[in-house]
Formats: structure tokens, C-alpha cells, sequence
């Protein structure tokens, strides 16, 4: 396991009052009632439906509970700032601000966002392929949970992480404990009464698939491991390599990366989003920039620190 690295904390300023701007669309996959119900409750049953018929159970009892040894190990190789993609209900985030370090989740999810908030954590309700306070200056990311099929489609998704983390970066991704696992499939969030909700596009990868993926895509293997039946990846992005632009998956609008410009190392950093999906996420065109929890208002990676130098919800298993 890696020495977790410490960085300077910016400045945070006072907290200043700021205009009431509009909510964005809540996503109609992860805001529906099965979702939002289970997370109040804290547990399932919950699952992904597959056109077919076939169902994935999802582990919400263990996204509402605290880290586990398998997640532990995940936080202690995080370095940095860290940013929690598609974040849940916040064990993760809030295991970190335990901890004294700097972590922001955002998560599509009303409901997740306010979880997240009341374990302590700092969250944002946003896709990642919204604008995002930071964007490339975030020295860790997770995708954690099976969140590598945010969006239906990994390349694209490992194309904007590299944006958003900065030269050198760490990217710690959960893969589906098979390793012939590799499928982009549409699916839909329903709970035990069937409920139908919004079918949205969704990837299942194993560990070989992912680096596959990520190796075209620009990024090397650091290490893989396993702990208690769950897999895991470590990526680094490669140096000096060109960084394909960010694309929402299925075509949906994007505003253009760098158009508002990232946060400037001013002397009160704010989560001034910069320009450029889906965790719980689903691709969504989202007209509203990303809501910020009280919390989150001040918290952004340091900008006046030189880049680091690199060095070397699950979803559970198949039914």
C-alpha cells in the first residue's frame, strides 16, 4: 500500500453568502423513488434491470455503512485531493474528511448528495462530464462501485478523468470480480416492486477489459489487487500525452472545456466551475450549472501548488 501524500491546504476564506441560482434537472434513472427510497432506508433490495429481464442486485447496505477493509485499502492509496465520482451516499468522502484530508464526492443523485452531507462529507450534485470545480487539479480520483460504467461508455469516461486529475494523477477504479466481463448494456434502477424507471446506458468491465481500455485511452497500470472478493485497478495517467476532449456519451451538449475558465489560484479559492456524467451517474444534458452543497462552496484542489511529481458502488457480483 502506498504512503497516502499530504498537500498544503489552500486558504478557505469566510464563508460568503452567494445569489440563489437554480437546481439543475434532477436524473430521472438516479432520482427515481427506488434509489432515493433505499438510501433513506439504508437498504436494498435495489438492482439494475437489463433490457432482457436480467437483474443486478445492488449492495446499498454496504454504500450506507462505513468503509470496509476493501474500501480502507482503496483510501489508503488515495494521494491528495480526491474526487469521488458518482460518490453515493458518502462513506467514502466522509471517511476522508475524517481523516483531515481533502475530498469532494459528486454524485447525479438529490438524494445521495444530501446522505453524503449529513455523514459530514462534501458533495456535489453534478455528472462529471459537467463543469467541475478543479478540473485538473484533482490528484486522485475514484471510481468506485462499478462507477466505471458511468455513462455507458469507458473511453470516454477515462478521456474526461484524465482532464479532470492533474499530470501524473491517480485513478482508483473498482472492476467486476470476472474477468471476461467486458459489456455496454441499457439498464434502469428498479426496487422490489418493480418500479420502472429511466432506462439509461450502463458498462460492466473485469480488470483485463479496463486495462485494455485504459491503455488505449492513454493511461498505464500502476498495480491491481483484490480484497475480499471485490477488484481493483490503479491508473496513472501518462505524461506529456495528449488528452482527447471530453465527450458526453450518446451525443448529448457540452460546453466547452476551459470556456469559464478553471478556478484561478485566487487568494479565496472557490468551486467557480471551469467549462468543459453519469453515479450513480446517466448521461444527461444538464442546462444549470452544478448545485453546490454549502460545504463544498470553498473546497477546491490547491492552485498554487506545483503538480506532484508520479510515481509508481462496487456493484456486486453477478446474480
Amino acid at each position: 500500500m502506498s504512503r497516502a501524500r499530504t498537500t498544503a491546504a489552500p486558504p478557505l476564506g469566510p464563508q460568503r453568502p452567494t445569489p440563489a441560482r437554480p437546481l439543475p434537472a434532477a436524473d430521472p434513472a438516479w432520482s427515481a423513488d427506488p434509489y432515493a427510497d433505499a438510501l433513506r432506508a439504508g437498504r436494498g433490495p435495489l438492482f439494475l434491470r437489463r433490457a432482457d429481464g436480467w437483474l443486478l442486485p445492488l449492495d446499498v447496505e454496504r454504500w450506507c455503512a462505513e468503509p470496509d477493509p476493501a474500501d480502507l485499502e482503496v483510501l489508503g492509496r488515495c494521494e491528495g485531493a480526491v474526487l469521488d465520482v458518482g460518490c453515493g451516499p458518502g462513506r467514502l468522502v466522509a471517511a476522508l474528511g475524517a481523516q483531515g484530508r481533502r475530498a469532494l464526492g459528486v454524485d447525479v443523485s438529490e438524494a445521495a448528495v444530501a446522505h453524503t452531507v449529513r455523514r459530514g462529507g462534501r458533495a456535489l450534485r453534478a455528472s462529471v462530464f459537467d463543469p467541475l470545480p478543479g478540473t485538473g487539479r484533482w490528484d486522485t480520483a475514484l471510481l468506485m462501485d462499478g462507477n466505471i460504467g458511468i455513462g455507458g461508455d469507458p473511453a470516454a469516461l477515462l478521456h474526461r478523468m484524465a482532464r479532470v486529475l492533474t499530470a501524473g494523477g491517480l485513478l482508483l477504479a473498482e472492476t467486476v470480480p470476472y474477468p471476461d466481463v467486458d459489456e455496454r448494456v441499457t439498464v434502469r434502477v428498479t426496487g422490489p416492486h418493480d418500479t420502472p424507471g429511466a432506462l439509461f446506458p450502463w458498462a460492466r468491465l473485469g480488470t483485463p477489459a479496463l486495462l485494455r481500455r485504459a491503455r488505449a485511452c492513454g493511461w498505464r497500470a500502476a498495480d491491481r489487487w483484490s480484497t475480499d472478493g471485490r477488484t481493483f485497478v490503479a491508473l496513472r495517467r501518462t505524461r506529456n500525452r495528449r488528452t482527447h476532449p471530453a465527450r458526453r456519451p450518446h451525443g448529448t451538449r457540452q460546453r466547452r472545456e476551459g470556456a469559464a475558465g478553471p478556478p484561478a489560484p485566487a487568494r479565496h479559492p472557490t468551486l467557480t466551475p471551469d467549462a468543459s456524467r453519469p453515479t450513480s451517474d446517466a448521461s444527461r444534458p444538464t442546462p444549470h450549472p452544478p448545485t453546490l452543497t454549502p460545504d463544498a462552496r470553498h473546497l477546491t484542489p490547491d492552485a498554487s501548488r506545483p503538480t506532484p511529481d508520479a510515481d509508481a458502488r462496487r456493484l456486486t457480483s453477478d446474480a
